[in-house]
């Protein structure tokens, strides 16, 4: 495994003031076609705040360490709030918001889509927009995760722990078709910047034919996947550390045609504008921060 970032490493003592770890890296190098990373946080001691789940181009599980994660809404707005110790939620194109009371700790995995069949037996378009306890596809598996992770003395054995469980769950399928691999690999390359009508020609499927064969194995529309490619750049540069970029500059970095469309996609994904979200999350703001953290992560490698 190799750390990409990290914050005080360990756990504080209970009542010896705030608590902020943030560690997170790449899962052991046979994972890797299917899990892009492990994000481990713990944070004890901060103000009371709501966090977005933002829209990005992985699969969000979750593993608890001591508090549930309390979901106040889904991107889904017809799913009631929830508590979740294990969380399992799909590709999405509206935010999810989670609240805290100043304490949160636990493990995100950040999953390829194309690899859930390989490490869940079913396609991420059976989770669209959806977030589910991880037990209701893993099973006893989801238990026996957290338990591993919950028992384990520090990051290194939380991850290691990981590993192998997940290592053991890791099939591939040989079910998604490799157009939609195609596809799907076309728009991370460009970063959301083939059109549709340029993937139906390279797979040589017919339009509605390609929509709906993504759909089934991503969860979104190839359309829905290049703009969450696109934003999920976006939101990443703005919350790089340092002056925040212009608006103008990050628009063109990310592939949007001006600042306008910058903040319309911004307000429809992530649910305000660019300037409400750093404030709020980015890198400066003295909350708790980014559930769904972490840099770019590594290229969209994947098995079928």
């Amino acid at each position: 495994m190799t750390e990409e970032f990290a914050g005080a490493p360990g756990t504080a003592p209970a009542g010896r003031g705030p608590v902020d770890e943030a560690v997170r890296v790449r899962p052991a190098t046979a994972l890797r076609p299917y899990v892009a990373w492990y994000a481990g946080y713990r944070r004890h001691g901060l103000p009371p705040a709501l966090h977005r789940g933002l829209p990005s181009p992985y699969l969000t599980f979750i593993l608890t360490l001591d508090e549930p994660l309390t979901m106040v809404g889904h991107p889904d707005p017809a799913q009631p709030p929830g508590r979740y110790a294990t969380l399992l939620g799909g590709l999405h194109t509206a935010p999810a918001l989670i609240s805290h009371d100043g304490r949160q700790s636990g493990i995100q995995i950040a999953v390829h889509p194309l690899a859930a069949r390989a490490l869940f037996g079913l396609p991420a378009g059976e989770l669209s927009g959806l977030d589910v306890p991880a037990e209701a596809v893993l099973g006893a598996v989801a238990a026996r995760l957290q338990e591993a992770v919950q028992e384990a003395r520090d990051w290194p054995e939380r991850f290691a722990a990981l590993d192998g469980v997940l290592l053991s769950l890791a099939r591939p399928s040989g079910r998604v078709p490799p157009e939609v691999v195609l596809a799907w690999c076309a728009l991370r390359r460009s970063g959301g910047a083939v059109p549709v009508a340029a993937l139906a020609r390279e797979t040589g499927w017919s339009g509605r034919h390609l929509l709906d064969r993504f759909r089934r194995e991503t969860g979104l529309s190839p359309k829905a996947a290049a703009r969450v490619i696109r934003f999920d750049r976006a939101r990443r540069l703005l919350a790089l550390p340092g002056p925040a970029p212009r608006l103008a500059e990050l628009a063109a970095r990310s592939g949007y045609a001006d600042q306008a469309h910058l903040a319309r996609e911004f307000r429809a994904l992530a649910g305000c504008a660019p300037s409400t979200w750093l404030a709020e999350e980015g890198p400066e703001a003295a909350k708790f921060r980014n559930v769904q953290g972490g840099a770019t992560g590594p290229a969209p490698e994947w098995e079928a």
